[in-house]
């Protein structure tokens, strides 16, 4: 068993790990049913899988973190409220989880659109990694972020920019794809990206506000902080799943995407079962997410990064796997140039954790935070 330390290097790596695999079933997933029937594959619509998965999800996360009572939040910090002594930390880990609410379904919204998807995903992996940069740049001026940004950290969010980017720099050179922007001109593609950064933007401060603002010596209650996020996360979709269902006998608002989100209560999917488990693999994605958007000692820079860079691996890897199980697309000549920008981006994610770990580890903020694999690593360099 290979034993780690919280706040370690070696937990860091265990939680990529975890996030690494779970998001590879997820890719292969999405591709099995969202794909061309004429490889015998379910071929759902993407309003279909997108209901189906999230129940799947939702469900694993919800089970997991009332069955485990993790939403007993410990905080030092509380208000009375119905003569309970409540967490203050409620009034804005809640709304986090409405945002996780919007950014769940948003995500594959924006493939079902008439589009390019292309686009959509660079805008949306690119926009997570700037928005952590610019939380770490708010928190520090705010004085919530007692930590400088490595050069190093910066370097890596050049390199993963440029894998995002590209696939759109590459089709427009080699006029693969016309039109790449004409979602600029769709009302519903911009609503939706919108709401995806905005929520994302939110998220990703709150989370960092509350890692942020913990005493250095305590024990992070990032499960509690994820139960809550789940649960509200899960009451929100519910209430939203209720209305859009209700919507054209209620409210007289009718439309294709709702009437296909109908249809697939009304009359499931012959496989709608298997999507269901396929989600559950996404939400087990969502735990390790989460642990590493959190992860202590490190800043949002480093953490955004770490989980985009893993997604992005894992989708060259989902791409392959799915190739050699029902003949998918090999990864394109961009795919392979993204991947080695990727790499590049980690290489120099590896030395900023180095530096990280040692300073963590001589101020006793995280006692043997560079422990890993029993290997001590160099002290951090001097500003």
């Amino acid at each position: 068993m290979w034993k780690t330390k919280d706040g370690s290097t070696g937990r860091l790596l265990q939680l990529c790990l975890g996030y690494f695999v779970f998001y590879v079933i997820t890719g292969v997933s999405v591709k099995y049913f969202l794909g061309p029937a004429t490889r015998g594959l379910p071929q759902m619509k993407g309003i279909e899988f997108l209901l189906y998965s999230t129940v799947g999800g939702m469900m694993v996360g919800t089970v997991v973190v009332i069955v485990l009572r993790w939403y007993r939040l410990k905080s030092d910090h509380t208000f009375q409220l119905g003569g309970k002594n409540v967490p203050i930390e409620l009034l804005y880990i809640i709304p986090s989880g409405v945002c996780t609410a919007v950014v769940i379904p948003t995500t594959t919204l924006m493939y079902t659109l008439p589009i390019s998807v292309m686009v959509a995903m660079v805008i949306m992996r690119g926009s997570v990694i700037v928005i952590s940069r610019i939380v770490d740049a708010m928190q520090i001026r705010r004085g919530i972020l007692d930590k400088k940004v490595y050069w190093q950290e910066n370097v890596a969010v050049l390199f993963a920019l440029g894998a995002v980017a590209i696939h759109l720099v590459w089709a427009s050179v080699m006029g693969q794809e016309e039109g790449a922007f004409d979602f600029f001109g769709n009302a519903a593609a911009m609503t939706i990206l919108s709401a995806y950064i905005t929520a994302y933007a939110i998220r990703i401060y709150i989370m960092n506000y509350y890692k942020n603002t913990r005493p250095k010596t305590a024990k992070s209650d990032n499960r509690g902080f994820f139960a809550v996020e789940q649960l509200s996360a899960a009451a929100t979709l519910s209430f939203v799943a209720v209305f859009v269902y209700l919507a054209p006998d209620v409210f007289g608002v009718s439309g294709e995407r709702i009437q296909l989100f109908i249809g697939a209560i009304e009359h499931p999917q012959p496989k709608w079962a298997m999507a269901i488990v396929a989600g559950m693999a996404f939400g087990v994605v969502a735990f390790f997410s989460v642990f590493i958007f959190m992860y202590k000692g490190r800043t949002a820079t480093f953490a955004g990064l770490v989980n985009r860079l893993t997604s992005l691996i894992a989708g060259t890897v989902a791409t392959l796997l799915f190739h050699f199980g029902y003949g998918g697309k090999l990864p394109e000549q961009e795919d392979w140039l993204s991947l080695g920008f990727i790499l590049v981006a980690v290489a120099f994610l590896t030395t900023a954790e180095k530096r990280r770990a040692s300073e963590l580890a001589a101020t006793l903020e995280v006692p043997g935070a560079d422990d890993v694999g029993g290997s001590p690593l160099p002290e951090p360099e001097k500003a």
